[in-house]
């Protein structure tokens, strides 16, 4: 069986790093996408993996690693967007967006929009890392998708995780009559440094003793590994939210379809007014 070509965002570390190795010793053609360049390039060359550097608080960045991924990659397979992370103090990025807004979502948006010829040709699965925190903080106004109002780091990564299944259950409604199968998923609660540079509360819990009860990262891959080497509409249901290879209940504005359709709308926007920002530049 030739083996397929798996996309994994974030996977210089925690369940991206640990998803890789698995599937990588399944004997999946995996590549390894991380902000770092140290720790990329090591779990890239422990695996045997071809890896890129991309840090998702730069938008060219991300325009520059869907060119890399679509010029050498005729096929992908699975396209896993698992980078993310809880911020601190309110912090905007080179392009203008508030840092949680810009890395955990729209980001990835662009990601899979720019990549999405190849996804439609190679009847892909898209698989968006979640969190339960979308329905512990996220509050979604659709007015202020930047958090100006009332910031605080546990809403805007909140916010954040709920676009991430909004994202899923409307990518599934535009492109699965096209062949792509979608889905998002909560890794659970993992032993990672995913809270390290935040201001929130988080930070304690995973500095603490705490951390010991917390899932191993290879247990908060789980999820992602099946979802990408399961059969979508056989073992699992295209456009919906899981935990534990379980179908898990979200927030209640994860099943807004207008709210869904109308972030599409405003991310599209978005990277569009970027990329017209850079061309005045040009």
């Amino acid at each position: 069986m030739t083996a397929r070509t798996i996309v994994i965002t974030g996977a210089s570390d925690g369940i991206g790093a640990s998803s890789a190795r698995t599937l990588a010793a399944q004997g999946e053609n995996v590549v390894v996408v991380g902000r770092s360049a140290e720790k990329t390039e090591r779990i890239g060359k422990e695996i045997g993996a071809d890896y890129f550097v991309s840090d998702f608080a730069e938008l060219a960045q991300v325009r520059r690693l869907a060119a890399q991924l679509k010029e050498k990659y005729p096929r992908i397979d699975v396209l896993a967007n698992n980078a993310g992370g809880i911020m601190g103090a309110r912090e905007l990025t080179v392009d203008g967006h508030e840092k949680t807004f810009q890395i955990n979502h729209l980001a990835p948006f662009l990601l899979t929009t720019e990549l999405m010829d190849t996804l439609a040709a190679s009847q892909a699965t898209v698989i968006n890392t979640s969190s339960a925190a979308n329905s512990l903080y996220g509050r979604l106004d659709i007015e202020d998708l930047e958090v100006a109002n009332k910031y605080s780091a546990n809403l805007a990564y909140g916010n954040a995780k709920l676009e991430n299944i909004l994202f899923t259950s409307e990518l599934h409604n535009r492109y699965h009559g096209a062949g792509i199968s979608t889905a998002a998923f909560h890794p659970g609660v993992v032993a990672t440094n995913f809270a390290a540079n935040t201001t929130s509360p988080f930070r304690f819990m995973y500095r603490s003793f705490l951390n010991r009860f917390m899932l191993s990262p290879e247990q908060g891959a789980d999820t992602l590994v099946w979802l990408a080497t399961a059969v979508p509409g056989q073992d699992w249901v295209s456009g919906a939210y899981y935990a534990k290879r379980a179908l898990a209940k979200a927030n209640k504005q994860a099943y807004d379809a207008e709210l869904a359709r109308e972030l599409w709308e405003r991310s599209s926007a978005m990277v569009s007014q970027d990329m017209d920002k850079l061309d005045s530049r040009g």
